[in-house]
C-alpha cells in the first residue's frame, strides 16, 4: 500500500513513517523542510515542496492509496494570515490533488484547538467550534473544506487530536524539560488543579493506521488519553521523575494573562493566546467514539509520555537543534520567558 503524509519532515510525519515502513507500506512525503533522517531518507519517497503548490500537491498525491495530511503552520507563527495560508489554503490545494488523483481516503489531522474553551467536559465530537486565535480558527476552516470535499466524493476522516508528544517533540516542551532539568521554579497558571489531557504520538499513529481502513468516511475522531490528572499532578510526577529542584508554583490567572498576552503582541514570547488561553482551564475530550467505531485504544497515560519524552530529551539535548524555529521538532526562542528563568 503506498501512503503519501504532507509535513513529512514534521514531528507526527517522521513517526507516522517510521511506522509505515515497519509494517511493509511504500511511503511518499512532501514537505518544505528536509527529513533529517538518514535511515528514512532512504526508505521514503521524499518531495521537497509546499502544499500550497499545485505541481507539489499533485505530486505527493499521484498514486497514492491513502493521504494523511499533517502539514500545518502553527500557532507561533507570527501572522495569522501565514497560519491560514497554510491550513485553509494549503488544505483546499491538496484536497483538489488527492480528489483529482483517486486517492482512496485522505486522514486530516486537526486539532481539539477548534473546540476553543468549552465550559462543558468531556468535549464530544457535536460541541461548538469556536477556535481560539489564528490556529484553531484556521482549523475550523479547514475541516470545512474538507467536508466540502467529502461531499464531492473524497472520502476523508477527519481526527482531532490533544496535544501529542514523544521523542523528538520539542517546540513549548522543551521550554518545560529545559527548565525542569535546570531546577527552576515551573510556574503554572492558576492552582493547577485543572485537568488538561495530552498524547502520545505512538498512540495517536495507532489511530491514524485505524481510520486508515475502518468504514468510517466523512467521521470525525477526538482522540486523546483516556488516563490523565489535574495539571498539578502531572507536573508534579515529572518533576519527581526528573529528580530536580524545581516546584511547582501558581501565578494569578487574570494577571499572568494581560502579561502574557502583551508579550505575544510585542513578539517577545513563544507562547500564543491558545496556550495561556487554556492552561489554567479543564481541557478534555471524550474518545469513546474512537474507541467504538475504529477500535482505538490508547496505551499511554499522561504522565507516562512526560516522563518517556523527558527521557528523550535528556538522552539527546546535546545533539538537539540549537537554532530556534516554529516547528514541534524545532526548540522555540524563549525570548522574555528566558528572563524569568534566570530569575526563578
Amino acid at each position: 500500500m503506498r501512503w503519501a503524509i504532507s509535513g513529512g519532515a514534521g514531528f507526527l510525519g517522521l513517526h507516522l513513517a517510521r511506522r509505515l515502513l515497519a509494517d511493509g507500506a511504500q511511503v511518499r512525503t512532501l514537505d518544505p523542510a528536509p527529513l533529517q533522517d538518514a535511515e528514512l531518507e532512504r526508505s521514503v519517497e521524499e518531495l521537497r515542496g509546499d502544499i500550497r503548490n499545485p505541481a507539489a500537491a499533485a505530486a505527493l498525491c499521484r498514486g497514492a492509496e491513502a493521504l494523511v495530511h499533517a502539514a500545518a503552520a502553527l500557532p507561533i507563527q507570527a501572522s495569522g494570515e501565514a497560519i491560514r495560508s497554510v491550513n485553509v489554503g494549503g488544505t483546499a490545494t491538496l484536497l483538489a490533488a488527492a480528489l483529482e488523483a483517486g486517492v482512496r481516503r485522505v486522514i486530516l489531522i486537526s486539532s481539539t484547538a477548534v473546540y476553543g474553551v468549552p465550559e462543558v467536559h468531556p468535549i464530544f465530537e457535536d460541541a461548538p467550534l469556536v477556535g481560539v486565535g489564528h490556529y484553531g480558527k484556521s482549523k475550523i476552516e479547514a475541516e470545512a473544506i474538507a467536508r466540502r470535499f467529502h461531499e464531492r466524493g473524497l472520502d476523508v476522516v477527519t481526527l482531532r487530536p490533544k496535544t501529542f508528544i514523544g521523542s523528538e517533540r520539542l517546540g513549548v516542551f522543551e521550554i518545560l524539560f529545559d527548565w525542569i532539568r535546570d531546577g527552576r521554579r515551573i510556574y503554572t497558571l492558576g492552582r493547577g488543579t485543572n485537568r488538561y489531557q495530552l498524547l502520545a504520538v505512538e498512540d495517536l499513529v495507532d489511530a491514524v493506521l485505524l481510520a486508515a481502513e475502518a468504514p468510517v468516511a466523512g467521521q470525525t475522531f477526538n482522540v486523546g488519553a483516556k488516563e490523565f490528572d489535574t495539571v498539578r499532578s502531572d507536573l508534579q510526577a515529572l518533576i519527581d521523575h526528573a529528580g530536580t529542584t524545581s516546584r511547582l508554583t501558581p501565578l494569578p490567572v487574570r494577571p499572568a494573562e494581560l502579561v502574557l498576552r502583551a508579550l505575544e503582541l510585542a513578539h517577545l514570547s513563544p507562547l500564543a493566546e491558545w496556550h495561556y488561553k487554556t492552561a489554567h482551564r479543564d481541557s478534555f475530550v471524550d474518545v469513546s467514539k474512537s474507541e467504538r467505531m475504529l477500535g482505538w485504544s490508547p496505551r499511554r497515560s499522561n504522565e507516562q509520555t512526560l516522563i518517556e519524552t523527558y527521557d528523550w530529551y535528556l538522552a539527546n539535548v546535546s545533539t538537539a537543534p540549537r537554532v530556534a524555529g516554529v516547528t514541534h521538532r524545532a526548540p522555540w526562542n524563549q525570548q522574555a520567558l528566558a528572563l524569568l528563568k534566570r530569575l526563578s
